[in-house]
């Protein structure tokens, strides 16, 4: 059993090939191809004028076995662009990781491995590098409930890449499928974790008060599932934050009712500050005397004039104020 998980952890470490250089392989292989052509017309020619001539026959046979060489030898070029890998295999053992861009030849023997890439329908090869770029992952909206129960839809971007292609190519079946699903997995996770609003007078995370740093944590988290697949998370960013249709109409009049409670405080607050700024004036500047009833009466109708929703109407009152 230990040699076993042995051989597994050997398994997983990436060893990256120093391969040669395409174009010595290349030449060689036209030359050798147009020797082995060369030399079985000529073998041709000669059977044909003199019979089954032993040098003739031995000059196919060996012009044949140079030209099928020479297209074994050319199956052993690669080409890789910037930011490109090849995760290659010997007969279903690992044999080693193409990293570098450039023209190189491997052995011919070795095939390329990559789960996510599947044989197209018309039989046609299609390549098996492992892109090395900055990918988007856009993980739809899904509906979660939040910390307090409430059904919210959240949707979230994920920037990543592939790091080590080795551990993405051999360590899971479908690199791009496996960051999917733990990409969901984290986003609902990490929702039903914290509320939608913070509760007045509580100094508590909310989606939507600390959208950044519940991405920063979800960036974390997703970043250790996928640690063993060779991926990088680079940034989470939530692009859909919003209550689930059912419960937005009535959490909409919620808020609204809650800014116009905010609002009148305001109101009234800035209201009384007045009142009590309008009486200091009379007092000092003795304009007019008013008992207890008349500065009651005073500060009613103030208040009502500053916190009313209307225009106030104004009386003249021409005659004496008692």
């Amino acid at each position: 059993m230990g040699e076993e998980n042995k051989g597994a952890n050997k398994l997983q470490e990436e060893k990256v090939l120093q391969a040669k250089s395409g174009f010595g392989m290349l030449v060689l292989g036209i030359l050798l191809t147009a020797a082995g052509i060369a030399a079985f017309v000529w073998g041709c020619i000669v059977c044909d004028g003199k019979g089954a001539d032993p040098l003739g026959v031995t000059a196919i046979i060996g012009g044949t076995l140079v030209v099928l060489a020479a297209i074994v030898l050319l199956c052993g070029l690669k080409v890789l662009n910037p930011k490109e890998a090849l995760v290659l295999a010997l007969f279903g053992n690992y044999y080693g990781t193409l990293k570098k861009e450039g023209f190189f030849w491997v052995n011919p023997f070795v095939t390329a491995i990559n789960p996510t890439v599947k044989i197209a329908a018309n039989g046609k090869g299609v390549s098996r590098k492992v892109s090395l770029k900055t990918m988007t992952l856009n993980n739809e909206k899904q509906k979660v409930n939040d910390e307090t129960g409430n059904p919210v839809e959240i949707g979230a971007v994920a920037i990543w890449q592939v790091v080590n292609p080795t551990k993405a190519v051999i360590n899971v079946e479908n690199y791009k499928s496996y960051l999917s699903i733990q990409c969901d997995s984290i986003i609902r996770n990490t929702a039903r974790k914290y509320p939608y609003d913070a509760t007045e007078g509580k100094d508590e995370k909310s989606l939507r008060g600390s959208s950044q740093e519940i991405a920063d944590i979800m960036c974390k988290e997703l970043q250790e599932k996928v640690e063993n697949a060779g991926i990088k998370i680079l940034e989470v960013r939530i692009t859909h934050l919003a209550y689930a249709p059912e419960i937005a109409s009535a959490m909409l009049q919620r808020q609204q009712a809650a800014a116009i409670i905010d609002a009148r405080q305001k109101i009234v607050e800035g209201a009384v500050g007045m009142v009590e700024m309008a009486l200091e004036k009379l007092n000092e500047n003795e304009i007019v005397e008013l008992d207890e009833e008349r500065k009651a009466a005073m500060v009613s109708n103030l208040l009502v004039v500053l916190c009313g929703n209307k225009d106030a109407q104004p009386i003249v009152n021409s005659g004496s104020i008692y």
